[in-house]
């Protein structure tokens, strides 16, 4: 039987949540490379996607570094 250390599992969770969000990133970097000066209807559809993929994977970043114990509150001012 292995000896498994849970920390690292929530570790090796937060960095996999961290490298698929800067995929998606890169993703939303090459279309906005290559978007016409005048987009098109497939083009907002393209980027509504990108965009909800992004914000879906950086909440599960947030999420996986919040069980690591980094948490932040809030960025905005009261």
């Amino acid at each position: 039987m292995t000896d498994q250390n849970p920390s690292v599992d929530v570790r090796e969770v937060a960095l996999d949540a961290a490298t698929a969000h800067n995929a998606a990133s890169a993703e939303m970097e090459a279309f906005l490379r290559r978007v016409p000066d005048v987009p098109g209807l497939a083009d907002m559809a393209e980027y509504a996607n990108l965009l909800a993929h992004e914000e879906q994977l950086r909440r599960q970043r947030r999420a996986s570094a919040e069980a690591m114990g980094l948490r932040i509150e809030s960025f905005e001012s009261q």
